[in-house]
């Protein structure tokens, strides 16, 4: 298969990049020491949802002129209808975008609402809550969060018990939700809550609400990671009334509309892209005479074919990545291939952060930045990867898919 560049993706990929190199703001610098985000497609130094509320004021104008900027183009939504803020983009054209963006290691604006809770809506919302909530979104207005596990029913969905009971117009929520990422950034959550607890199966009598942030009796709890980090929170649910007018589709019914929101994943072009970038740092360094002053010298040979193997690995990640947006183009639509992306690129994360970390060998110990063979990236990088394999859905559940979707195994009884 041929997965050249068309003149007229050369083209746009030509407009990206100098549409980045114009209008990104020079005063939004990274900032290491902030390390909020666990996902592998983010920039490092930026967190865009805490940046545009961030208490440093330069920091926060730079973040939203940015938006700003981009959402002029549609380019914050880039795959979304014109109506609504989007481009209409093709998904190729949104995929250059997305890699162009990383490899000129600028942010993208509003992840979870444009990647998440904006395709749900289109698929699935009303008319009124199409027009209410995505022209923010696509404005980088107003941010989302993902409400759905809770402490008991992490990779086991259905298990919920945050429950909701109607009453004059209104669900009445009550329960808890956890390892929420960005919660305690987000205006609006996608929650899932239990609303016929007697349903015949677990993944029925499930509802699919939109929640305002601010409801009375929502409470956001960040929590602190390995790292001192707090990329995500709990979110705790108190009579909170939520209009029915906010459910998305059928009573009952949510537990499809939450499948439709858990398949619109990115191309994963951002993770290949960082992964790729990782590499070439510790490739420059180990062969800069600082690299050489770290480095362990019994194991210079066995790096060198570590790295070689990393490097194979990450093209094997891009080629799948154009695998499934190449798919999507065809009008198909990606089903086990999710699931193989995204355990392959978990463990290759894993992987990648542990060749970096031994290639130190005991200064990969060094937790602070400063004097830290550099700037102690792989030891961060090696504690934020722990979670790799169950972040998305764990390891486990992605091969139970790639297993009966994929190989038409049997299920286990």
């Amino acid at each position: 298969m041929d997965w050249k560049d068309t003149p007229d993706q050369k083209a746009f990929r030509k407009e990206v990049r100098a549409f980045i190199r114009e209008r990104f703001p020079e005063r939004y610098r990274p900032e290491m020491e902030g390390e909020l985000s666990l996902e592998p497609e983010d920039v490092d130094g930026y967190e865009w949802v805490a940046d545009a509320r961030s208490d440093d004021p330069e920091r926060r104008e730079a973040a939203l002129a940015w938006a700003a900027d981009l959402a002029e183009k549609g380019w914050v939504a880039p795959h979304w209808p014109t109506e609504y803020g989007g481009a209409g983009l093709d998904v190729m054209k949104t995929f250059i975008l997305q890699e162009e963006m990383m490899r000129a290691q600028v942010p993208t604006v509003n992840g979870i609402g444009v990647f998440l809770a904006g395709p749900t809506l289109l698929a699935h919302g009303t008319e009124e809550q199409r027009q209410r909530h995505l022209p923010p979104i696509a404005r980088g207005e107003e941010t989302w969060a993902q409400g759905f596990s809770e402490p008991d029913a992490g990779s086991d969905l259905a298990g919920l018990r945050t429950r909701a009971e109607c009453d004059d117009g209104h669900y009445v929520v009550n329960g808890q939700k956890i390892w929420t990422s960005q919660a305690q950034y987000a205006d609006w959550l996608m929650v899932l809550v239990r609303t016929d607890p007697h349903a015949s199966t677990p993944h029925r009598g499930i509802t699919y609400l939109i929640v305002e942030a601010k409801t009375p009796g929502v409470t956001v709890s960040p929590i602190t990671d390995l790292r001192g980090a707090t990329p995500f929170a709990e979110v705790f649910f108190d009579d909170v009334r939520v209009p029915i007018a906010n459910r998305v589709g059928e009573e009952n019914r949510g537990w499809y509309v939450a499948m439709s929101t858990l398949g619109y994943e990115r191309s994963g072009i951002g993770s290949v892209v960082r992964y790729e970038q990782r590499l070439r740092r510790l490739i420059e360094f180990v062969k800069s005479d600082d690299g050489r002053r770290y480095l362990r010298p019994d194991w210079r040979d066995a790096i060198r074919h570590e790295i070689a193997q990393r490097m194979i690995e990450i093209r094997v990640l891009y080629n799948l990545a154009l695998h499934s947006v190449s798919k999507q183009e065809a009008g198909e639509a990606p089903d086990y291939e999710a699931s193989i992306n995204q355990l392959f690129s978990a463990e290759l994360h894993q992987r990648l952060v542990r060749t970096g970390a031994k290639a130190f060998g005991p200064h990969s110990n060094l937790w602070q930045r400063s004097g830290a063979p550099l700037g102690a990236l792989f030891t961060h990088d090696l504690v934020g990867s722990v979670a790799a394999t169950f972040l998305g859905g764990s390891a486990e559940i992605q091969r139970n898919v790639i297993a009966t979707r994929g190989l038409g195994l049997p299920r286990a009884k």
